[in-house]
């Protein structure tokens, strides 16, 4: 029997690489919503009392991006006496957009090995490779570590704002540890949380006693809720509770570190799980594969699992700029399909139309933050771009495509046992 211990960590919308990723997606948000065709790379940088957005954007959207960032910041809590050094009103907000490079402009706009079909006319907007994966540890057919690691850290965040503890501030951290038995979650082993606070709790000053409020509390407040409909739960005795492990955490956000746009891409996907291509997807439109086509990744790999054709279900995808069609595609099964990995790979090949204009068109990449009413990418921005039910994500509606992808690999089955 094999047995070991795999963990994930999640952060709050509060942590300053989210800020930063929330930013840069509610910039796309504001310009896709206005002009669906806006071509966006857009980075954000944060540290005491400043807010950079740069990179590359070319629209005909008008958006008063000094507005937006302050508004964005403001939503997730960073104003008034509590604000710290990062303050909505007062910090500095610097605009440094150029517009997107003619030489990648033309790959994208005219595919280099297009044949007439609009879907072939658009490339890729880069080179790279993307990673989608699924497996059946949840019902949102995600692994269990990252998805209990956003469960408590979007509770955490819940519970800020919503006043039950009064004394929590934006910045947080979450980290989970699953035991595997034979590849299967049995027991939760270890719970971090790392929470700003304001310096006294509830007339509390000394460290110690925060300390072992702020642990109470979130057990009750935190733990418990996120977790009160799994089938596996953490154990107050058996699952190890570590809270503020350095003692207090009151100097955060972005005066505690600099925040980066895409420094957490593990956060974003499958905590580690999972391999990863590199390539961010906040505040990046949907041309750039390095999003949308893992998105689509994700897609292919949930299908499978959900039609029951494997287990865990690993899908590469790559691409070369200005060209449409995937230069390669792979299924890796770990040993848990009911077909090859070589037979998975021709069925995603003959059923999933990877191209980038396929994959925008099928996901209505371009058109959903002006269908969701100006703010579609900005929600995905913070505790994860996969599992997420509460979002109606497009990539995670399976049904239909997994139910199709069943009956054709049965007729296909039933071909070849009539040879």
């Amino acid at each position: 029997m094999s047995r070991y211990v795999f963990t994930s960590e999640s952060v709050t919308e509060g942590h300053p690489d989210k800020i930063c990723d929330q930013v840069s997606d509610a910039v796309l948000d504001a310009l896709l919503a206005q002009d669906p065709s806006s071509r966006v790379a857009c980075e954000t940088v944060v540290n005491t009392g400043l807010c950079l957005i740069t990179g590359e954007v070319t629209s005909n959207s008008q958006v008063d991006f000094i507005h937006l960032v302050r508004d964005v910041i403001r939503e997730i809590g960073y104003s008034g006496a509590r604000a710290g050094g990062f303050d909505a009103t007062s910090c500095a907000v610097l605009v440094a957009l150029d517009q997107q490079s003619p030489d990648i402009a033309q790959g994208v706009n005219e595919a280099d090995d297009h044949s007439g079909d609009p879907l072939d006319k658009v490339g890729a907007g880069d080179q790279g490779i993307m990673f989608g994966y699924a497996c059946d540890d949840t019902p949102e057919l995600m692994p269990l570590p990252i998805s209990l690691a956003h469960r408590l850290a979007r509770q955490l965040a819940a519970v800020r704002h919503d006043g039950s503890l009064s004394y929590l501030l934006p910045d947080g951290k979450t980290q989970v540890s699953v035991v595997y038995e034979n590849d299967r979650p049995v027991a939760i082993d270890t719970i971090v949380i790392s929470t700003q606070h304001t310096s006294e709790v509830e007339g509390i000053s000394d460290e110690n006693g925060i300390r072992e409020r702020i642990t109470q509390d979130l057990w009750t407040h935190v733990v418990e809720p996120a977790t009160a409909d799994l089938p596996l739960k953490p154990n107050r005795e058996a699952t190890r509770f570590l809270v503020n492990p350095t003692g207090k955490f009151v100097v955060g956000g972005p005066q505690g570190d600099a925040g980066l746009t895409g420094r957490k891409i593990i956060v974003d996907t499958y905590g580690g799980y999972a391999r990863h291509g590199g390539g961010a997807f906040s505040g990046k439109d949907p041309t750039k594969v390095d999003r949308s086509a893992a998105y689509a990744a994700r897609f292919v790999a949930k299908c499978l699992v959900a039609a029951g054709l494997a287990q865990r279900a690993e899908v590469q995808l790559s691409y070369a700029i200005g060209v449409a069609k995937p230069v390669s595609i792979l299924v890796e099964s770990f040993g848990t399909g009911k077909l090859t990995n070589d037979e998975l790979t021709a069925l995603v090949q003959e059923h999933f139309d990877l191209r980038p204009g396929a994959i925008i068109e099928q996901f209505k990449l371009r058109q959903l933050p002006q269908q969701r009413g100006g703010r579609f990418y900005q929600d995905t921005a913070a505790y994860g771009h996969f599992g997420r039910p509460d979002l109606k994500l497009p990539w995670e509606d399976v049904t239909d495509k997994a139910s199709s992808l069943l009956q054709a690999e049965a007729q296909q089955q039933k071909q070849r046992s009539s040879l």
